[in-house]
């Protein structure tokens, strides 16, 4: 247990760490996937086998979208009217995903992961206008059985490696339920604390999480969390660069994945 309390980076780390986890926190307010930056830091700069990093990664992830959901909450931002059908099943897989990630290793899933990243690019090409559009809730899909069974398996994936949920789920939020991309962010959020919770209360349990790193990384999200909810409170238009932001973060993603 001492070794997950131990920090050895020097200064300039130290600044890369700080750099990395703001930047994670406005990314995962926005779209989604700011872990692919925490995870390699963790990892790389930290020194942290991947297991543990994967555990680690889930306290910034907690008390970022905390931060975010509090503050689109002020601004008058969130509406999470017809979440509940969604929040249930995610959270769900969450768990049976964190129990299967605290005992295998996610190396063979890079290039399913990568593929899947790549297939989300096309889709997001393919149709822009529908993740544009600022149409109402169709609360009647909310209950679709098959909506369900989706936002179940985003679960498992999110409880397993939580890289990219963010963007499965706004796809799913989208293209299932008819959220606007604005509107879906804030069900994102709320989605993605939830699964986190009991994931990372298995990762804990599992001695697979660095409380020192975790906690640290935690407050840096939270402050990219709190400038990502100002973004979208005072930049007109926000839809179209929370688009443009996904459309860049799958393309990197599936290089990440790949290579």
């Amino acid at each position: 247990m001492d070794s997950l309390w131990h920090t050895d980076l020097t200064p300039l780390e130290w600044v890369l760490f700080a750099i990395g986890g703001i930047a994670s926190g406005v990314v995962n307010t926005l779209a989604g996937s700011g872990s692919l930056i925490t995870l390699p830091i963790f990892v790389f700069l930290c020194s942290l086998p991947a297991p543990i990093a994967n555990g680690t990664n889930r306290i910034g992830v907690l008390l970022q979208n905390v931060v975010a959901i509090r503050g689109l909450l002020r601004v008058g931002l969130a509406d999470f009217r017809g979440a509940t059908w969604l929040v249930g099943p995610a959270t769900l897989g969450g768990i049976i995903g964190s129990r299967i990630a605290v005992a295998l290793t996610e190396t063979w899933m890079n290039c399913t992961l990568g593929g899947l990243m790549l297939f989300m690019f096309i889709v997001l090409m393919m149709r822009p206008e529908r993740w544009l559009r600022e149409s109402k809730v169709v609360p009647e899909r909310h209950r679709h059985p098959l909506t369900i069974l989706i936002f179940f398996l985003i679960g498992v994936y999110g409880g397993f490696i939580q890289a990219g949920v963010g963007i499965f789920l706004l796809a799913g939020l989208v293209w299932l339920s008819h959220y606007s991309l604005s509107h879906g962010n804030g069900i994102k959020l709320l989605i993605v604390l939830m699964l986190t919770i009991p994931s990372t209360f298995v990762f804990f349990l599992y001695n697979q999480v660095h409380l020192t790193y975790g906690i640290l990384m935690a407050v840096f999200q939270g402050v990219g969390a709190w400038l990502g909810v100002r973004f979208i409170a005072r930049v007109p238009n926000a839809n179209q660069w929370i688009y443009r932001l996904l459309l860049a973060i799958t393309a990197v993603s599936a290089l990440k994945f790949f290579f």
